[in-house]
């Protein structure tokens, strides 16, 4: 039954593919024939739509296949240095205004959820949906706490059925990534299937609304010493997997520059901030929002609040190992720093590339791409162009994208854009540099040793009492592994004693062998071609000369015997002695 619903669902993006004419946009004259020709059947040879019309086309194509979609299209609205205008302005609706569901059935959701009725759970329930996005749409409503306040919430309901469309479309793309990966070299250096492995995890955990809930509040200690953004509180009471209440947080969108300036922000210091911000959560704790598209920020206006980030939706999050964010601070730091050979060193000291590559030719490719962007503003810099640069670099050095970085891949390509937005004068480096730098002198600092130290010490204490056990049983397993290495050793020793006999053996064996075989080979291979010798010029110089011709019909025979037959040189050589004795007695004292 799964496998003629993939087949279903296959057909279904098929079908709109034709439907909204979306390949007539790739038709150029620059392909090869057979796919022009390919494109042209597939579409109808329908005229091609303008760009504006194709977008638009996109759009609603991307909306009406299912919520995957929706994100590979809210990530593509960010990357402007890929896309034209027309398409970027299209695929940013996508971000906000998907087609919302019925009030009905969101009530119905939630009455289903909770277990209670609509009027008992909310003081009030606007109908009207405040934002629809691909997994879920918010409504406002109040609540009262036990204390009697009550409060604006912001209230989050998952669609119905959400997760097996998800599931199939999942379950399409594994297809495709094995498939991409078995022609393809390229698929298997990037790891299509372990990317789409980590897009699965994070796609079913922002599913379920009470682990994005306690995401949030992770988050929220991680970055409330930084005091620049501010994370809605969230009512635990009222939140289950399906539905999330949280504070209603009143701010300004982040792309909306005109009111930004109107409420007297500053947008330079904003900008440093956010890049502040970014490098905070991913070196810090190794915890940071993974979803920072412009549908999941604000700014707050509150006066006490003013000009700090409101970050929304927490359904995806990355972490990083302390591996990983040592590798990517000296990274970082070379790259600041123009060292490329440094940078170069780190990919091969943490087998991102073969072990055998060239350091010096790594080195100049990695120079080549990025020294022409330094020293330029964030609106001449495209981080998009240089990512999309050292990728086709890293073709010839079989570079391993590595897929716990895939999501900060992303989220630094959704600050770029937003940089864009707020400053497009802001220098990332010059923000960045300090901070990095900070950053590395603090993790060799005593301050920083000590504190680690005084995180482990109640490990150390606990396992202080087991240290003589565990020093008695360490010595006791030495001296049983040292018996049993001296008797393999011992084993080994006899067993090769006992092989080195054997081989003395058939040594002498094979020896006397090759001088038997000598001792009874040599005389018949010695005395064919001597007494044939001896033959020939015993009949030349006897007395009787008679031609072979006229030789008596014995002698002949005893000619062709020897010549035919060489074991038979003794019993030939008298028969000759005896018939040609003068002869053979002349040629011998000659």
């Amino acid at each position: 039954m799964n496998f003629f619903r993939k087949i279903y669902r296959v057909v279904q993006i098929i079908y709109r593919v034709w439907k909204y004419n979306l390949l007539m946009g790739l038709y150029s004259h620059q392909l090869p024939f057979g796919l022009r020709l390919l494109i042209g059947l597939f579409s109808g040879f329908r005229t091609r739509p303008t760009p504006e019309k194709l977008a638009h086309s996109w759009r609603i194509s991307l909306e009406t296949m299912g919520p995957i979609f929706v994100k590979l299209g809210q990530l593509l609205s960010t990357r402007k240095d890929l896309l034209p205008p027309p398409f970027i302005n299209e695929l940013t609706l996508l971000q906000e205004q998907v087609q919302p569901l019925p009030a009905d059935l969101v009530i119905a959701v939630i009455e289903k959820s909770l277990k209670r009725s609509i009027h008992d759970i909310f003081i009030t329930f606007d109908r009207q949906c405040l934002a629809s996005a691909s997994i879920a749409q918010v409504h406002l409503g109040t609540i009262q706490l036990s204390d009697g306040r009550i409060i604006e919430v912001a209230i989050k309901v998952r669609r119905p059925d959400i997760q097996k469309t998800i599931d199939l479309d999942l379950s399409l793309m594994y297809a495709l990534a094995t498939l991409v990966e078995k022609i393809s070299q390229d698929g298997k250096r990037l790891k299509l299937r372990q990317v789409v492995a980590e897009f699965d995890r994070h796609l079913h955990d922002e599913l379920n609304f009470l682990l994005e809930a306690s995401n949030a509040t992770q988050l929220e200690r991680n970055i409330a010493s930084l005091n620049l953004a501010l994370i809605p509180t969230i009512y635990w009471d009222y939140s289950t997997e399906e539905v999330l209440v949280m504070q209603k947080m009143h701010g300004i969108p982040i792309q909306d520059r005109e009111a930004l300036l109107a409420s007297h922000i500053s947008l330079p210091q904003l900008a440093k901030n956010g890049i502040i911000l970014l490098f905070s959560q991913v070196l810090g704790k190794g915890f940071f929002h993974a979803d920072m598209h412009p549908g999941n920020l604000r700014v707050s206006i509150e006066n006490e609040h003013i000009g700090k980030f409101i970050l929304l939706d927490f359904g995806i999050v990355g972490s990083l190992t302390d591996f990983d964010k040592e590798y990517l601070a000296y990274n970082f730091l070379a790259f600041f720093r123009r060292d490329y050979r440094q940078v170069a060193q780190l990919h091969i000291q943490s087998q991102w590339v073969p072990a055998n590559t060239d350091l010096n030719e790594l080195e100049s490719a990695i120079r080549c791409v990025c020294e022409p962007y330094f020293q330029k503003s964030l609106k001449d810099f495209s981080l998009g162009h240089v990512l999309v640069q050292l990728f086709q670099t890293s073709r010839r050095f079989q570079v391993e994208i590595q897929p716990q970085l895939v999501l900060l891949q992303k989220t630094l390509l959704n600050v770029e854009a937003l940089g864009k937005q707020i400053d497009p004068e802001l220098d990332l480096w010059a923000t960045a540099k300090p901070y990095l730098e900070n950053w590395m002198r603090a993790q060799i600092s005593p301050k920083h040793l000590l504190y680690h130290f005084r995180q482990e010490f109640p490990f150390y204490l606990h396992h202080l009492h087991q240290i003589p056990r565990i020093w008695i049983q360490g010595q006791q397993e030495t001296v049983v592994f040292q018996r049993k290495i001296h008797s393999q050793f011992v084993q080994y020793a006899e067993s090769h004693k006992r092989s080195q006999r054997w081989v003395w053996f058939y040594q002498i064996l094979l020896l006397l062998t090759i001088a038997y075989g000598f001792w009874f080979t040599y005389p018949i291979l010695i005395s064919n071609q001597y007494w044939l010798n001896v033959f020939q010029q015993m009949f030349e110089e006897s007395n009787d000369e008679t031609p072979l011709d006229e030789t008596p019909l014995e002698d002949q025979s005893v000619i062709l015997a020897f010549n035919e037959d060489n074991s038979g040189c003794k019993d030939l050589f008298k028969v000759i002695v005896n018939s040609n004795t003068k002869t053979l007695n002349r040629y011998m004292t000659s």
